[in-house]
C-alpha cells in the first residue's frame, strides 16, 4: 500500500508541477497581450516620449534664457534713450 500511495503522491506532485508550469505560461501570455494592447493605446493617443519631452524642456529653457537676455537689453536701451532724451530737448 505504501508503494501505491507513493505513486499517487508522485502523480499528484507531477500534476501540480505541470499545472504550475501551465499557469506561468498563461500568465506570460496575458502579460504579453496586455502590454501590447497598452502600447497600442498609448501610440493611438499620440503621447510624447520621454526623449521628446526632454528636447522640448531644453528648448523652453533656452528660449526663456534668450527672453531674459533680450528683456535686459531692451531695458538698457530704453534707459539709454531716456537719458539721451533728457540731455537734448526735442525740436518738436
Amino acid at each position: 500500500m505504501t508503494q501505491s500511495s507513493n505513486r499517487i503522491f508522485d502523480e499528484l506532485a507531477r500534476l501540480a508541477t505541470d499545472a504550475a508550469g501551465a499557469a506561468q505560461g498563461v500568465r506570460r501570455e496575458v502579460e504579453t497581450v496586455v502590454r501590447s494592447q497598452f502600447e497600442r493605446l498609448v501610440k493611438d493617443m499620440d503621447v510624447a516620449t520621454r526623449e521628446e519631452v526632454e528636447v522640448l524642456r531644453e528648448m523652453v529653457l533656452a528660449a526663456r534664457a534668450e527672453n531674459e537676455r533680450l528683456e535686459a537689453r531692451l531695458k538698457a536701451l530704453e534707459e539709454k534713450l531716456a537719458q539721451s532724451g533728457k540731455a537734448k530737448p526735442s525740436a518738436t
